[in-house]
């Protein structure tokens, strides 16, 4: 299908979503709230006492706009209306909010008590409020949240959360992009401490700014590491080839990768080397090694491996690789350089020789996947020293955008058939044309890539958080709901999700972004139970001892029990275990303990870490006692345990 005709499709299938769901019930699914708060539609059919009795037993009620109950709670319409243009969101007011679809709205008037969250830009009028009742609490817009939820009041949800609405679930399993040239005035220790807590599960940090030994910023680097390590964070080499280093590009010129008109492939901020030059390649995997060797990474991350650039042959200026062994080598198999394609004024030019174009665009698309099957093989070898490591492969998507597959040289149906004999995660590259076309359009992405290999566990997806360059409402970058629903559909439609970039995610999303990257199916209170269905790991909200299954539940902390993927029940019980798996990084498949033992089975692409609330004092790996490596911080200590699928027991007594 063409690349027009995919967009409009996945855009008119995101429109009819939104026009036959709730925009109320889109918010709330997203951190996945699906019970304890009354929605506009249903609080219309139920009397004012009966409103009453559910908030006092501790449900919430958001009303919308002019309504009885909204009278009776002392918010009633004025007879004024204002036309909304944009709007201000008292907890960050700095952030432009725009409406696509200015809208009439009347002018409210609020009880004295009510917390206002949102004004009308330019007259102050309140849009968004709220106040507690009883043991529950009422949210009050004035208009609807427009047709998917996220148009008019993107931070809906952190109102309702400052108005004592939690959400349930919670998760762990985040990857994330980590450029440290952001962060270099902050304390690694807080942030990782932070991160942990919001639901990170591995930093990808940008490995170039550490390609060359350096006193200072090695100790900086290590620092982070083990600040990370400390909170049970993996953290990946973030390699951007064929970029290397500031420090590389300036002092070898000659290995200079060069564009279709001759000049030096410095690109955005990407500066390209020749990785087909053989003294360039060496000396990159030679300082390749010493990086890996240089610091406790968990894995590494092959990140966006082939050409420039997004305008393709048509702009020569950007067109990549076009270095002298590239044309040597093409010449060899073709019978003419490669550059001839971009000479105007001769008779190779690519307006007036198509075949010649096409084989060039071939070539570039192999040579593309040789290079990412040359660099997987040396991660391999390196992994043959450092058997811990693990290994993903950042890919830009070309199945929703065919001809970028020509533009860069990047082939996805090429490189998957790899995973099925190579160890690695593909972590899918999010387009740049889709970031406008709604969160649904993940759902479509992930239907293309399973049926593409073997190992569809073993596939990731890339959310780009940044200002997008398209005509987008409310805000050009996307926070609040939007953000979450974008997280919640694609940690559904993806066995792992990654952002990027750290510093790109705002303080006020932070708190909610773990909650909505639960991939839960569904979740439901019966007969004093929780029944919950869940594609990936998950942390449910919990207070004191817990069955799950009819087991007493050891991995619990901090008022959540940590569940395995699939369907669980969940009830009370009359204490909590006596040895708590507090943390553990990978995958938990199956937990029980007793008086004097906990045992666990997990399984992790990277070595895995855990936490007890008691000391060890045997280890058993899969039935064979083993000496524990520990590592030891001021207040905690982690176990380092092996990659792969494996079953723990740990006596403590």
């Amino acid at each position: 299908m063409p690349l027009l005709a995919s967009l409009l499709l996945i855009s008119s299938l995101a429109h009819a979503a939104a026009e036959t769901a709730d925009p109320w019930r889109n918010i709330l699914t997203a951190v996945n709230i699906e019970s304890g708060v009354i929605l506009p539609n249903e609080a219309a059919t139920i009397d004012a006492q009966q409103l009453q009795a559910r908030l006092s037993q501790g449900e919430s009620v958001i009303l919308e706009g002019a309504s009885p109950h909204a009278e009776a709670l002392g918010i009633h319409a004025t007879g004024k209306t204002v036309r909304v243009f944009s709007t201000i969101d008292l907890r960050e007011p700095k952030l432009p909010i725009i409406w696509e679809n200015p809208t009439d709205t009347p002018v409210f008037e609020l009880p004295a008590h009510a917390q206002v969250f949102v004004k009308e830009k330019r007259e102050g009028i309140p849009l968004l409020a709220g106040f507690q009742q009883g043991k529950g609490a009422v949210l009050w817009a004035a208009t609807s949240p427009g047709p998917t939820g996220h148009e008019r009041y993107p931070y809906i949800l952190q109102a309702l959360t400052d108005l004592g609405v939690q959400a349930p679930v919670h998760s762990r399993r985040l990857w994330l992009f980590l450029d440290t040239s952001y962060r270099l005035r902050t304390d690694p220790v807080y942030m990782a401490r932070l991160w942990r807590k919001n639901g990170v599960a591995a930093l990808h940090i940008a490995a170039w700014h550490f390609f060359e030994a350096d006193e200072a910023k090695d100790l900086f680097l290590r620092t982070l590491i083990g600040a990370a390590h400390q909170n049970a964070i993996h953290v990946y080499a973030w390699l951007e080839l064929p970029h290397v280093s500031e420090r590389f590009w300036q002092d070898h010129p000659a290995w200079r990768e060069k564009t279709a008109n001759g000049d030096d492939a410095h690109l955005d901020w990407r500066k390209l080397m020749n990785l087909r030059n053989p003294e360039c390649t060496a000396a990159v995997r030679t300082g390749v090694q010493d990086l890996l060797r240089r610091f406790d990474w968990d894995g590494v991350n092959l990140a966006e491996l082939y050409f420039e650039s997004l305008e393709g042959h048509a702009n020569p200026t950007r067109f990549t690789p076009m270095n002298t062994d590239v044309r040597r080598e093409f010449q060899r198999v073709s019978g003419f350089d490669p550059s001839q394609l971009f000479d105007e004024s001769g008779p190779k030019h690519w307006s007036h020789n198509a075949s010649g174009l096409i084989q060039f665009l071939e070539y570039r698309v192999e040579l593309a996947r040789a290079l990412q099957s040359q660099w997987i093989g040396f991660i391999n070898d390196m992994r043959k020293e450092l058997p811990h490591l693990d290994l993903a492969l950042t890919h830009v998507d070309n199945l929703l955008q065919p001809e970028t597959r020509e533009r860069i040289g990047a082939d996805v149906k090429r490189l998957l058939p790899m995973m099925d004999q190579q160890d690695f995660t593909f972590l899918v590259e999010d387009p740049a044309t889709a970031w406008s076309l709604g969160a649904e359009r993940y759902l479509s992405i992930a239907s293309k890539y399973a049926p593409l290999t073997k190992k569809p566990h073993r596939l990731a997806i890339d959310i780009n958080v940044v200002e997008r360059y398209q005509d987008v409402y409310p805000t050009k970058q996307q926070v609040g709901t939007e953000l979450f629903r974008e997280i919640h559909l694609a940690a559904s439609a993806f066995p792992r999700l990654t952002l990027y970039f750290e510093s790109s995610i705002r303080r006020t999303d932070w708190p909610l972004v773990g909650a909505a990257a639960a991939a839960v199916r569904s979740i439901r209170k019966e007969e004093g139970k929780v029944i919950i269905d869940s594609a990936q790991d998950v942390g449910v909200r919990w207070e004191g001892g817990a069955r799950v299954d009819g087991v007493f539940w050891p991995v619990t902390d901090a008022g959540i029990l940590w569940l395995p993927a699939g369907k669980h029940t969940l009830e009370s019980a009359p204490a909590g275990p006596q040895i708590r798996l507090t943390e553990l990084n990978a995958d938990l498949k199956s937990a029980w303990s007793d008086a004097s033992t906990i045992e666990f089975s997990y399984e992790s692409t990277a070595r895995a870490f855990a936490s007890l609330d008691k000391p060890i004092r045997k280890l058993q790996i899969d039935g064979v006692v083993t000496e524990p490596k520990l590592w030891i911080f001021e207040d905690s200590w982690i176990l380092v345990l092996p990659r792969g699928q494996h079953l723990v027991t740990i006596s403590t007594q």
